[in-house]
Parts: structure tokens; sequence; C-alpha cells
């Protein structure tokens, strides 16, 4: 029977001979990330962001606002308005809308329209993050993505405090229709940024290959 290490001390004393140990290594080698695999990753990210805000934006601007204009006589919710709304336009649909209507609504801004801008926002500054390596040209296109969310959460609550008044305050409507319009506007601005974003990196990608393919 094999002796342990304290039992060979006992009996010879410093001349004992102890068997070598080794830890095994802490950090194992097969599961470093490489530069390609890291890129990888990142575009799956991006994917799964841009999959979900698109799903976000029919869910709420083409299905549910949507059918909210069942509970307001078919006027439209100021949300879908692109070209914004007049103190008249508010007042017509708060006459149609009940106090159970008008609490869906801001139970809509609450849900699916407070994770629309924050969900498209974040996939759009990874979209343009990945594919830009331009440090000042990164930051000013992430600044439509940016105000987007900003604006649209802001306008949420501007659209229900417009809409809980009796009678229509001319100048939270007046808020409401411009952060709306701004909201579109910057909408449209993030998706052709995010578009330009995708060129750039491509064409970058393909630069690199041909002066790799050079270096050969």
């Amino acid at each position: 029977m094999a002796k342990t290490p304290a039992q060979r001390i006992k009996k010879h004393g410093s001349k004992a001979v102890l068997p070598q140990h080794q830890l095994p290594p802490v950090i194992n080698p097969t599961t470093s990330r490489s530069p390609q695999k890291a890129q990888s990753n990142s575009n799956l990210i991006v994917i799964a962001g841009v999959v979900a805000s698109l799903f976000l934006f029919w869910y709420l601007h083409l299905l549910t606002l949507n059918q909210m204009t069942q509970l307001s006589g078919g006027l439209a919710m100021p949300d879908s308005l692109v070209g914004g709304f007049s103190v008249e336009y508010v007042g017509d649909l708060r006459a149609v809308m009940d106090d159970d209507a008008r609490g869906q609504l801001n139970y809509v801004h609450k849900t699916a329209g407070t994770l629309f801008p924050l969900i498209f926002g974040f996939s759009w500054l990874l979209l343009i993050g990945t594919n830009v390596s331009r440090k000042a040209l990164r930051w000013a296109m992430w600044a439509a993505p940016l105000l987007f969310a900003v604006v649209r959460l802001w306008g949420n609550v501007a659209i229900d405090t417009a809409l809980a008044s009796a009678t229509p305050d001319a100048g939270a409507v007046a808020l409401a229709s411009t952060l709306t319009v701004a909201g579109w506007v910057l909408f449209l601005l993030s998706l052709f940024a995010g578009g330009a974003a995708v060129f750039l990196g491509r064409r970058e990608a393909r630069q690199s290959a041909r002066q790799a393919a050079a270096e050969r």
C-alpha cells in the first residue's frame, strides 16, 4: 500500500522523496475565441435584435394600434399619424374614447410602446457599432436611434397627457404632435443609418479581403 507524504517524511526525514503533483491549467486553450467567432456572435445578436424590432413594430403599429380604432369610431391613434394632429382631432378622439379605451391605449404605451423603441434603439446601436469602424462616423450615426428612443418614450407620455384632459390643451397637444412627427422622422433616419452601416461594413470587409489576398 502506497505511503502518504506525511508517512514518508516520518520514516525517512529530509531524505523522503515526495511525488510531484501538477495542477491542471486554469485556462483551457480550446475555449479561446477567435476574432471571426466573436464577430459571428455579434452578428447573431444583431440579427436577433433586428427581428425582434420588426416584430414589435408589426405588433404595435400594424396590429394593436390598428385594432384600437375599433374603440375610437374608426379614428386612428395619435401614434400612427405621421403628419401629426390638431387640437380638434384630439377633441374628437377623446369624445369617442371612454375611460376604458384611453386606459387601454395607456397600457399599450407602457408595454409594446415602451419595448419597441428600447429594443429598436439598442439593436440599431449594435448594428451600427459592428459595421462602422470610424469612431466619429459611428457616433454621428448613433444619434438617430438614440434620439428616436427618447422621443418615442416622451411622446407616449405626451399623448396620454393630451388625451387625459377633458378640454384638450393646445400646448399639450402641440407637444404630443411634435414628438410624434419627430419620432417618425427619427425612425426613418435610423433605418437609413442602419442600411448605410451595413453597406459600409460590407465594403470594409471586401477591402480587407482584397488586402489580405494581395499580401499572400
